[in-house]
């Protein structure tokens, strides 16, 4: 489980799925549109904060689990995984979540332990080829 609550100056403190490295995020709501910061190591990536709220809401209509699929901007995303969605026209952002442009992939690694810490999903924790569902 997560620690912090998630504010600049008490960030959540995350695990990626498998477990090998920890980052934090935080939300910043002044930001134009409001974000999630997400720290790991010294590279910030942004995310589009109504990710948190259409992510789950797309996980509860999928209805079963997804396979995370997270890769870099640079490399396409499996079909059909949280990463492939994060990046889609057909999303509710209609595109992508991301907003560091060269930084916005890595959405099906980073915002699934968020989910997760916010009691809206439930993750797997293996080696690889992680997936997630809505709780």
């Amino acid at each position: 489980m997560a620690s912090g609550t998630g504010a600049k100056d008490d960030p959540w403190v995350l695990r990626t799925p498998p477990g090998t490295s920890e980052y934090t995020m935080y939300r910043d709501e002044s930001s134009t549109p409001p974000t999630i910061v997400c720290q790991v190591g010294g590279t910030k990536l942004l995310y589009d904060l109504r990710a948190i709220d259409e992510l789950h809401a797309m996980l509860k209509a999928h209805g079963d689990w997804m396979p995370l699929g997270g890769t870099d901007e640079q490399k396409p995303a499996p079909d059909g995984t949280v990463e492939a969605w994060g990046r889609s026209s057909s999303n509710p952002r209609g595109g992508w979540y991301g907003l560091k442009k060269g930084l916005r992939g890595r959405f099906g690694v980073y915002m699934p332990p968020l989910l997760e810490a916010l009691g809206l999903a439930e993750v797997t924790h293996d080696a690889k080829a992680n997936k997630m569902r809505a709780r």
